[in-house]
């Protein structure tokens, strides 16, 4: 019963305090993560390829509202980069208690066009720098009783989508990784679980005209951050959930 009661509890503390590290956080449903995690009173690390003006943007208005957030740039392409992220955010912040492997790319391909070259660029930053992220993160996790992992999929995992192979490939990846490692420190107060969304304006996945996507949509419009967000951090917030694959997607691939 006390090994229960020890999981139990770590499961039942909040993310006030915790340092929570969310990659690709200066685009649409990165910065609403990042602000989300801010609102719960969590300390933020922003990563950012590109996008440094809107991640420091994100960061001054988390420490305006009270908060504890610092911006951090990073190829996550490059496995040294990765491992050099996570040391300065441990400086800077503390250990990674929360990680939202969020950052991802994929342009609109035929399989005819993308090559080996594009393959490896997909899998490289949508597969390989998240698993090296929970990789270096876990240890402590899982010393200190508690972690929260989630991984940003995509429906495409599920039924191939619209923006290519390389894409679907990488993503549909992420699920396989999710319940592997779920299964290995479930005991020790870690959470692995993945959302996989489609179709959210004001981001740079759309593969088409926002107007006509929208209309094959059976909720008829698009999905927004703040809903990605939202459901989140639910999952975030519940010690029991685990090793499961969300798809919010209004209604367009009921499973």
């Amino acid at each position: 019963m006390g090994e229960i009661s020890r999981v139990a509890n770590s499961a039942a503390i909040g993310l006030a305090g915790r340092v929570a590290l969310v990659t690709g956080g200066s685009g649409g449903i990165g910065a609403e993560l990042c602000r989300s995690l801010g609102r719960q009173g969590a300390l933020v690390a922003i990563h950012f390829h590109a996008g440094r003006a809107a991640a420091e943007a994100i960061a001054a208005d988390i420490v305006g509202g009270g908060g504890r957030a610092l911006a951090f740039a990073a190829d996550l392409s490059d496995p040294g980069q990765v491992e050099a992220l996570i040391g300065r955010v441990e400086e800077d912040l503390g250990p990674v208690e929360v990680l939202v492997a969020n950052a991802g790319t994929g342009r609109p391909k035929s399989y005819e066009e993308v090559d080996a070259t594009l393959f490896d660029e997909a899998i490289a930053l949508n597969l390989r720098a998240p698993y090296l992220l929970a990789r270096r993160t876990l240890g402590h996790m899982r010393a200190n009783n508690f972690g929260r992992i989630m991984f940003v999929s995509s429906v495409a995992a599920f039924t191939g989508g619209l923006v290519g192979p390389h894409y679907a490939a990488s993503k549909a990846g992420l699920h396989g990784l999710t319940h592997f490692l779920a299964a290995r420190c479930a005991a020790e107060g870690v959470t692995v679980n993945a959302i996989a969304p489609a179709l959210i304006q004001d981001t740079a996945m759309l593969p088409g005209d926002p107007a006509e996507l929208a209309g094959a949509i059976p909720v008829g419009r698009l999905g927004t951050p703040e809903e990605v967000a939202s459901l989140v951090m639910a999952i975030l917030g519940n010690g029991y959930m685990t090793s499961k694959v969300v798809a919010l997607d209004g209604g367009l691939y009921p499973r």
